[in-house]
């Protein structure tokens, strides 16, 4: 999760930073500080030489973000930790699908990666990062960037929040960490979205995985698709679904957002990607879960999974899930 506006809302190195919905209680190390601790890591690359200022950028969840300016332009300096592995995310995939979207002219410009000590550069992209009412107001803007990432070369590797889920359940249940008691029950919603996705599979394109508000960033021109640590082949409608969620957009401005991606209603897509973001409830909630018990970062990462494990509760089984099925079925 990270952003790289300069005049979006998580560019402000304040406490109360939105993120997800929810606040995190962020301070930002000093300029000094930053340096004493970073400074041996981040003199390893030559563009970052001759810092004239240096900012740590808050709001990040999975890593740390420095922006640092020198006489060779403005940069972001991605620190990750080690707890990558446990969250699904590979290093050296995101470095690799990054500059993918970098050659497309959709993702930011990759400068530089330190593959064993989980340091990635990136440019800086000046511009204006998206909230939730941003992401309403801009659906044909962001379906346009969407189909330049989906057309792009594909990606080193696939995800599938089916096979992550089994990861990250795994997880918790292995190493003891807290998850909600009721969690298995829904294990046969899992069984029958696995078994209809299969049946009617339209095939993976590059995607983004976590495009969450804050990771568009709007400079005027087009929207730019940030952070790829998710990043992996996935089916177009689990983005389309994971946008409109994590948005929390109405019911109408996910048909919006379908029309403008395919350019026609689709009834069956609609269905499609709103069993997604369902399914990304599921698997998130797990995330959730495990950051709760192994981030240092002050966030309730325990209440963002319970408000997505909440939707699950709610919605499956419901009538509105029931039609969403028979959509999908044709």
């Amino acid at each position: 999760f990270f952003f790289q506006a300069e005049d979006g809302i998580r560019d402000k190195l304040v406490t109360g930073v939105q993120t997800c919905a929810l606040p995190i209680l962020y301070v930002s190390l000093s300029a000094q500080e930053l340096e004493t601790t970073f400074s041996n890591l981040l003199n390893k690359i030559p563009s970052l030489h001759n810092r004239k200022t240096l900012s740590e950028l808050s709001g990040g969840l999975t890593n740390r973000n420095l922006k640092i300016e020198t006489d060779k332009g403005t940069f972001v300096a991605r620190i990750s930790s080690n707890e990558s592995d446990l969250l699904s995310i590979d290093r050296e995939s995101e470095y690799l699908n990054s500059q993918i979207a970098a050659s497309v002219g959709i993702g930011a410009p990759v400068i530089d990666y330190l593959p064993n000590q989980g340091l990635l550069v990136i440019g800086f992209i000046q511009g204006k990062t998206y909230n939730d009412e941003d992401v309403a107001n801009n659906l044909p803007k962001i379906a346009k960037s969407l189909k330049i990432l989906h057309s792009a070369p594909k990606f080193v590797r696939n995800f599938d929040m089916f096979e992550i889920q089994k990861k990250y359940l795994a997880i918790v249940k292995s190493r003891g960490f807290k998850f909600p008691k009721n969690y298995e029950n829904y294990e046969v919603m899992y069984d029958e979205l696995f078994r209809i996705f299969t049946a009617t599979d339209d095939g993976k394109v590059p995607c983004n995985n976590d495009l969450l508000p804050a990771n568009f960033i709007d400079d005027g021109n087009k929207v730019w698709l940030i952070d790829y640590e998710y990043s992996g082949n996935n089916d177009p409608c689990f983005e389309l679904g994971n946008i409109w969620s994590e948005a929390s957009l109405s019911l109408e401005k996910l048909e919006e957002l379908v029309y403008q991606y395919y350019g026609e209603h689709r009834t069956d897509k609609v269905a499609r990607a709103w069993l997604f973001a369902l399914l990304a409830k599921y698997g998130w909630t797990l995330w959730a879960c495990i950051q709760n018990s192994i981030s240092q970062i002050e966030f309730d990462f325990w209440e963002w999974g319970m408000k997505k494990f909440q939707d699950v509760e709610s919605d499956y089984g419901s009538n509105f899930y029931q039609k969403q099925i028979e959509a999908l079925k044709g």
